[in-house]
């Protein structure tokens, strides 16, 4: 019994001391990478964040709401090729602050983010408001759309 017990905890210990290995080893810095990303010295860039809201106007038509859509729509890919908008996408449930969708833009100018939200048909139409917010996050973000297109099969 001892012997079971003594082995069980050298192979927990083991294991443990692997793990705490792996945890510190980090992986290879990229000098080139983090230059082009924008990184600081912790891998992390200043971004803005616009979170849209539902805006005043109440479009009953539904041809020129849905022209709005595709025009908001286009606008969020024309965002995106220019490395302007890095994430984009509606919120799944209804909540107290009327948030509708976000945008995460690859800039830390306030300004500069409320000129490119300010393109989009259906901001410029009411449908939707907007709030800004500055934010801190990895600047290896914007590397995560250059996959996108492989894995969707469909454009919304």
């Amino acid at each position: 019994m001892k012997l079971k017990i003594c082995l069980s905890l050298t192979f927990l210990m083991a294991t443990l001391s692997f793990a705490q290995q792996k945890k510190t080893e980090k992986s290879k810095f990229n000098q080139e990478l983090a230059t082009s990303l924008g990184a600081d010295k912790y891998g992390m860039k200043a971004y803005t964040i616009v979170m849209l809201t539902t805006g005043s106007a109440k479009i009953e038509d539904k041809a020129k709401m849905g022209e709005l859509m595709k025009g908001h729509m286009t606008n969020i890919g024309k965002l995106s090729d220019e490395g302007k908008i890095i994430v984009a996408g509606p919120f799944l449930e209804k909540n107290k602050e009327n948030y509708r969708g976000m945008f995460i833009f690859n800039t830390k100018s306030k300004e500069e983010a409320e000129s490119w939200v300010k393109t989009d048909p259906a901001v410029a139409a009411g449908i939707f408001s907007y709030e800004i917010f500055p934010w801190y996050g990895s600047a290896a973000l914007p590397l995560y759309l250059k996959h996108h297109d492989e894995i969707s099969k469909e454009t919304p």
